[in-house]
């Protein structure tokens, strides 16, 4: 079985580069620098970068990288996809260089997402320091955060992060947007860390790649100052300030400049594997999360 041990690092595309820069520094309050081939490097721990911004036409989520413990367990999950017959390919030397990892392995899961199995990340031990005063993202062990991906090849695409990636189920969301029409299925998965889920796929295709990516902040008072520079950089909401049922996350969602959504929050579950038990809620969230908001810009 593949060990994956969190999402290391999520790449977005965009026009002009310029734009998530001053997102991340001046919304997300994370550092950026120059990456190789003309891309941005955003920073939110002692990581180099946990986001890389690609130069493109257009404006869609790339790709998620997930790391390995280290050579042996890359070697054995490379085999693992020989196996099972799922193809893959070695990346080129450039694209190794700006990930900053030792290697990495390029595939596709059956609705067309693109993932890069990696390991042996650099690091120069520079520490985090937040251009907006954050004290700190929630990363470590359990990743950057999480990443929701579009499978309207859904039973597929389930199986292959089950049975081929190694993800275990963490919790189901059946979506009932038309009670006389078939739920719309929405997936949790988690791998090898605390963290609720590291992945989840949602039945229905999404033109830029992603539903959206979360990132997790030490407090609410981070998540409400997060939400203020929102507004003041006039960046639109996609959902209101709530409290999710299953990981109990209480955050909101706003537009990235490559057109799929950013869930800014606090509080996330973090759950021991042996105990936990799946289970099916029938509300997204506790309380708030307005998916329907109409505002575009404060």
């Amino acid at each position: 079985m593949i060990d994956i041990r969190g999402l290391a690092y999520f790449v977005a595309q965009i026009d002009d580069i310029t734009e998530w820069k001053r997102y991340a520094e001046d919304v997300l309050g994370m550092m950026t620098a120059p990456a190789p081939g003309n891309g941005l490097y955003v920073k939110m721990d002692e990581r180099p970068f946990r986001i890389l911004v690609v130069q493109g036409a257009e404006r869609r989520y790339v790709a998620s990288g997930w790391e390995l413990a280290n050579e042996p367990a890359f070697k054995a999950a490379l085999a693992e996809l020989d196996d099972k017959g799922v193809a893959y390919e070695l990346a080129d030397a450039a694209t190794v260089a700006q990930r900053g990892m030792q290697a990495v392995a390029v595939l596709t899961d059956p609705s067309g997402n693109r993932h890069e199995l990696c390991w042996g990340h650099l690091s120069d031990c520079q520490p985090f320091v937040s251009p907006q005063g954050v004290p700190r993202f929630l990363t470590g062990d359990m990743g950057l955060g999480h990443t929701v991906m579009p499978a309207p090849n859904f039973d597929a695409t389930a199986a292959f992060y089950r049975d081929v990636l190694g993800f275990g189920l963490s919790d189901i969301f059946n979506f009932r947007p038309d009670p006389s029409a078939p739920p719309v299925r929405i997936h949790f998965f988690h791998c090898n860390n605390a963290r609720h889920h590291s992945l989840a796929i949602a039945e229905y295709p999404v033109p830029s790649g992603c539903v959206h990516v979360m990132v997790e902040v030490d407090s609410m008072t981070e998540v409400g100052r997060a939400h203020d520079r929102r507004i003041a950089h006039k960046v639109p909401l996609s959902a209101t300030l709530g409290q999710h049922l299953n990981d109990r996350m209480t955050s909101f969602y706003m537009k990235t400049p490559s057109g799929f959504d950013l869930e800014y929050g606090f509080g996330g579950l973090q759950c021991d594997w042996e105990t936990h038990s799946a289970f099916e809620f029938t509300r997204v969230s506790i309380w708030g999360h307005d998916f329907g908001v109409k505002e575009q810009a404060a």
